[in-house]
């Protein structure tokens, strides 16, 4: 940031200096008059809340962690086959058929971001949001790309696969075999 020089120089806002507020797309996603489907993601978790603008502050419609998964029997990461699972169960905390509008917030907007995936699981789930689902491969959202990861390390190199995926091992999770458990966390997020 340039330093305040000059009468004229304007001091942005405390939330646009510190980067978590892009004020002009907050603007124009509240004149919409849709909610927003606000997406963050940290190193471990993942958060998605359905807000509605009020005057008087925003109003969470919904919310969900993708802590809550693991009532359904999967080990959450913060990885794409968790980020969709986590839009999916969106879907059953909110009204049906509402209306929405992609609010990923200071994040970079890249094809393939585990925010897109929350997303698509949002809309797979019936949440009526405008996104393409060829952002995300399938195989990714599946977990394909894991499984078959873990598999060829598991064969070539078991040191560094009891490494990387000692979280899993612990839980007695089966990484080998992750994308029919997804289908059938899927199933259970869908049916329940």
């Amino acid at each position: 940031m340039a330093k305040a020089t000059g009468p004229n120089y304007k001091v942005p806002f405390k939330r646009r200096r510190e980067n978590k507020t892009n004020y002009y797309k907050r603007f124009a996603m509240l004149k919409s008059g849709k909610p927003r489907l606000v997406i963050r993601a940290s190193n471990k978790n993942l958060y998605l809340q359905l807000i509605e603008f009020d005057k008087k502050g925003d109003r969470v419609i919904g919310s969900v962690c993708s802590k809550e998964l693991e009532k359904f029997g999967w080990l959450p990461k913060a990885n794409t086959p968790t980020a969709y699972l986590a839009g999916l169960l969106i879907t059953k905390k909110i009204p049906k058929n509402t209306q929405a509008i992609l609010d990923i917030g200071m994040a970079t907007p890249t094809k393939g971001r585990i925010l897109f995936a929350a997303a698509i699981g949002a809309k797979d789930g019936g949440l009526n949001i405008r996104i393409d689902s060829q952002i995300v491969p399938q195989e990714r959202i599946n977990g394909e790309h894991i499984a078959k990861y873990a598999q060829m390390l598991q064969q070539q190199n078991p040191e560094k696969f009891n490494r990387l995926f000692s979280d899993y091992i612990k839980h007695n999770f089966d990484i080998i075999n992750l994308d029919k458990k997804f289908q059938e966390i899927k199933n259970k997020i869908l049916n329940g």
